[in-house]
């Protein structure tokens, strides 16, 4: 349907995601650093953008340390793109606790929470596999703002 996933190399939702998109063009791995998980991508230069992003959307980013801080500014990649001005049109994840929005984040959200974070902000439509809607709310979605259907 011409979408481009964005995902970050991460275990679970990430590789699965990443695994199931079979041409390369039809992706962008976003990395912390070279190499990260073993991913031969090429996107892992973070820019001081995307590191001040850190800061606008986590919850307590003095809390956090340079691994994590990194972690978090490659989450605004695979949201708002390699240019950071190009939103994503959707957010697909799964989180332990279902979160969907900035208000719902917990610790327990994990560093997913940074990217739903993001979108939330930033009026992203978020979709969290956890819940069992969720599927059938992307369904519509699609079918509304893209005119396609999985």
């Amino acid at each position: 349907h011409g979408f481009i996933l964005r995902s970050g190399a991460a275990d679970g939702a990430d590789q699965a995601f990443e695994k199931g998109v079979t041409n390369p063009v039809n992706k962008e791995i976003y990395l912390p650093w070279k190499g990260f998980n073993g991913s031969t991508s090429e996107l892992y230069t973070l820019s001081n953008q995307a590191l001040a992003t850190v800061n606008n959307y986590h919850p307590a980013p003095d809390y956090l340390n340079n691994v994590s801080i990194k972690l978090m500014a490659r989450n605004s990649y695979q949201v708002l793109g390699q240019t950071l001005d190009k939103p994503s049109s959707f957010v697909l994840c799964w989180t332990p606790d279902g979160c969907e929005d900035h208000r719902s984040r917990k610790s327990i959200t994990g560093g997913t929470g940074q990217a739903v974070s993001i979108a939330s902000f930033k009026k992203i439509a978020v979709f969290n596999l956890k819940n069992l809607e969720s599927l059938a709310k992307l369904k519509q979605h699609l079918k509304q703002n893209f005119d396609c259907t999985l």
